[in-house]
């Protein structure tokens, strides 16, 4: 006898058997199948295959089933990857943007598939299994963290295949990064000029738990060999931070990378061991004012873990907490995702959304970004009231020599459509020493009326802030000044407006204002 099924049962019980995640099947379907013998069911597949083959036009209309794309399609241009769809797993009916998750568990084939998830909660999670729990991820949550691996460049099989990570906040993604690895007694190598939230915890948390800190000045060429200074035994961390927040100072990324290896040989993860059995510390880059749009830091020899607040500019409307560790080392991988799900927890469903939805963006918004922040750059540069700019496209930057090799290393040789940019942060130093330094730089930012005074960067609006005063007033002012944060630093984050109105801007706040106060 013949068996022909209705096409909605077909596509029901085909659904039902084939799709690789219990959250993807409908749960009419899983009924239906219940009530079809086997037979029925390969009775089912069969028809399902034959109309198939029938109809190119039929197949690729067919809802629930997933058509793998072919190879030579993967993009490979940076803007390609920010605008193509990097979550195909994400949901049945295929929308172009993800779905948000909000349920905070999922529906599990059986037994053996809740065991098999359970087996592998130390690792990092992919939707090939389906998920559990919320807390250990989402769809919403990979579909993000796909896209950014796929800026990292970590998506490459020719380089190495990575794994990114999303955390609730750019802190959040820092002390994970940091706790995967450190354990008491552990030695961290880091720059006096980090953000103020990462020296906080190298200084107070670290040192609760018996971890050693050594500040170097990481800055230019001479920046390795201060880091190679200060390499012990028990090193377990080379930290850094270029460009610098908020000096705006590059580090040899190459150098560092390099010294490290002839200190303590080339890395060795061994899969199946812990991320703090290695005998060569983990170089780690926070490189959240360039991004990947600028620098793709695991393409460097030497660079094991990158780190960004996706706050900032991957994100890129001030409207999300969001921040991303991405590696290759699988030992790291699975320390640092058992830190996700049992300290910090994983970006939630609707900050991941709104952040793969910036991340389409995020090619144009930063060479916007760039060439505005030139031309602010360079008005500053020139201003009797500023002391100094820090702009990586400025000849006057102090590590103009590793600009342009720094911001073109997230680009692909062959990209003969990018423009040099140099990301849209500026720091600049009013005139004066001290207190009328202090009392200048804050008259300037009250000041400012299209520029926002706020703290945070990265976003289509222009902020400006005051360090020593706002972001970080925990450093104390020996140690900021060693690390050339001076009392008169002014921090902007240049955005998407005219740039004409942020030069007259800002101009206007500098010609007018002194350390007394605003001449109207």
């Amino acid at each position: 006898m013949k068996l022909s099924l209705p096409s909605f049962l077909v596509l029901g019980v085909a659904t039902a058997f084939q799709a690789p995640v219990a959250v993807h099947r409908p749960t009419s379907a899983l009924r239906v199948a219940q009530e079809i013998s086997p037979e029925e069911v390969a009775a089912a597949q069969a028809q399902l295959n034959g109309n198939a083959s029938d109809s190119e036009e039929e197949s690729s209309s067919t809802v629930g089933l997933r058509k793998e794309a072919p190879a030579h399609s993967k993009p490979k241009s940076f803007a390609t990857k920010c605008a193509s769809l990097y979550s195909p797993n994400v949901g049945a009916e295929r929308g172009l943007a993800p779905p948000v998750y909000f349920g905070s568990t999922f529906l599990l084939d059986d037994a053996a598939h809740g065991a098999r998830l359970h087996e592998k909660r130390e690792a990092p999670y992919t939707d090939d299994d389906g998920f559990v729990y919320s807390r250990w991820g989402s769809p919403t949550n990979e579909a993000a963290a796909l896209q950014i691996a796929a800026l990292e460049g970590v998506d490459d099989p020719e380089k190495g295949l990575g794994r990114c990570l999303l955390f609730n906040s750019g802190m959040s993604a820092i002390t994970s990064a940091l706790q995967a690895v450190l354990r008491s007694g552990d030695h961290v190598v880091a720059p006096y000029t980090v953000y103020g939230g990462t020296y906080e915890f190298l200084t107070e948390f670290a040192d609760q738990w018996g971890i050693e800190v050594t500040f170097v000045d990481g800055a230019g060429p001479q920046g390795p060999e201060n880091y190679r200074k200060a390499l012990k035994e028990n090193t377990r961390v080379v930290y850094t931070e270029t460009p610098a927040n908020p000096t705006m100072r590059l580090t040899d990324l190459e150098g560092v990378g390099r010294v490290v290896d002839e200190f303590y040989g080339k890395a060795d993860d061994k899969p199946g061991t812990s991320p703090h059995d290695r005998v060569r510390p983990y170089v780690m880059v926070d490189g959240t004012f360039a991004t990947p749009y600028h620098q793709r830091v695991l393409d460097v020899p030497g660079i094991d873990v990158s780190i960004h607040s996706a706050t900032k500019y991957l994100g890129g409307h001030s409207d999300i907490l969001a921040g991303s560790v991405t590696s290759r080392s699988e030992p790291f991988l699975h320390g640092c995702s058992k830190v996700q799900k049992i300290i910090t927890v994983p970006l939630n469903p609707m900050d991941s959304f709104l952040l793969a939805r910036g991340l389409k963006t995020l090619d144009v918004r930063m060479q916007r970004h760039g060439e505005n922040a030139i031309k602010v750059a360079r008005m500053l540069d020139e201003h009797p009231m500023v002391a100094q700019t820090f702009y990586p496209g400025l000849d006057s930057h102090p590590d103009r020599q590793l600009s342009d090799a720094i911001f073109r290393s997230g680009r692909d040789s062959d990209d003969d459509e990018y423009v040099q940019t140099y990301g849209g942060m500026i720091s600049f130093i009013t005139v004066g020493e001290g207190d009328e330094a202090l009392r200048r730089a804050r008259n300037v930012c009250e000041n400012l009326r299209v520029i926002n005074l706020a703290v945070s960067l990265g976003g289509v609006e222009s902020l400006c802030e005051h360090p020593a005063s706002m972001t970080h007033t925990m450093i104390s002012r020996e140690q900021r000044m060693a690390g050339g944060l001076h009392d008169g630093l002014i921090r902007v984050s240049i955005g998407l407006e005219k740039a004409g109105d942020l030069v007259e801007d800002l101009k206007n706040a500098l010609d007018n204002c002194d350390e007394d106060g605003c001449v109207v």
